[in-house]
């Protein structure tokens, strides 16, 4: 998860690069014009930074160049606009824009170009709090089922608690997780992570989705999107936990 900002003075685009990219579990914070992306950088010193080219007050070039003037440019930023020249982009990359995005915004062009720009940004800080996550995971896991090291080596150690019944916890997913698979690129890695949280949680609730939406934190709508971007079947899991 990083925190993105989003700098277009279009409602639209802003509305809808926020749907998308909170459904991918970013933090996404919006600014309509150069003033405002100034102080959401300033303030809260985003992962990543979406900036439009075209814009009413100052152009996101001219911006651009200012934060490189005054060193603040210690962000990944891709450059977007519908009526750029190739000029304008190339002047962006040399500047220290990290990739360019045309309008309208592919889907997939769209989450491909944040996820590598996220990974070329300090890969060891992001791999160090990618993996402190998946250490607190696999200690939640462990408390939730005491037998879990002698349910990796094969051995059967189940009781009346519905997630050592499930056996999840003991899945070859988890603990991929509480060993620590670093070699696998950040999305993947963390793809792994979510599809085995999410599955953790559903068989915990015997497939609720009103209780894996209070347990997570996430709207009911935001989390049928995750489900299935992760390809889990929720009748699947919960059928089997009855």
């Amino acid at each position: 998860m990083a925190n993105i900002l989003v700098v277009d003075d279009e409602m639209g685009i802003r509305e809808l690069l926020n749907e998308i990219l909170s459904d991918e579990g970013h933090v996404v914070y919006s600014a309509e014009n150069a003033q405002q992306a100034r102080t959401v950088r300033d303030q809260l010193l985003p992962d990543l930074v979406l900036l439009d080219i075209w814009m009413p007050d100052t152009d996101g070039v001219t911006l651009l160049k200012e934060w490189a003037k005054d060193d603040k440019l210690t962000m990944p930023v891709i450059m977007m606009s519908g009526h750029a020249t190739i000029d304008t982009a190339v002047e962006a990359t040399r500047i220290g824009a990290c990739n360019f995005l045309e309008k309208p915004i592919a889907l997939q062009k769209l989450l491909k170009t944040v996820s590598q720009a996220l990974e070329r940004v300090s890969p060891k800080e992001s791999l160090d709090n990618f993996g402190q996550g998946m250490k607190d995971f696999g200690a939640a896991s462990s408390a939730a089922s005491s037998g879990l090291s002698k349910s990796f080596d094969g051995q059967s150690n189940m009781s009346n608690d519905p997630s050592r019944q499930s056996g999840l916890v003991a899945s070859s997913d988890v603990k991929e997780l509480v060993q620590g698979h670093f070699d696998l690129p950040l999305r993947e890695a963390r793809d792994i992570f979510e599809k085995a949280y999410f599955e953790y949680h559903l068989k915990l609730t015997g497939g609720s989705m009103t209780r894996v939406s209070e347990q997570t934190g996430l709207e009911r709508t935001h989390l049928y999107r995750k489900l299935k971007a992760l390809g889990i079947d929720v009748r699947k899991i919960g059928s089997s936990s009855t």
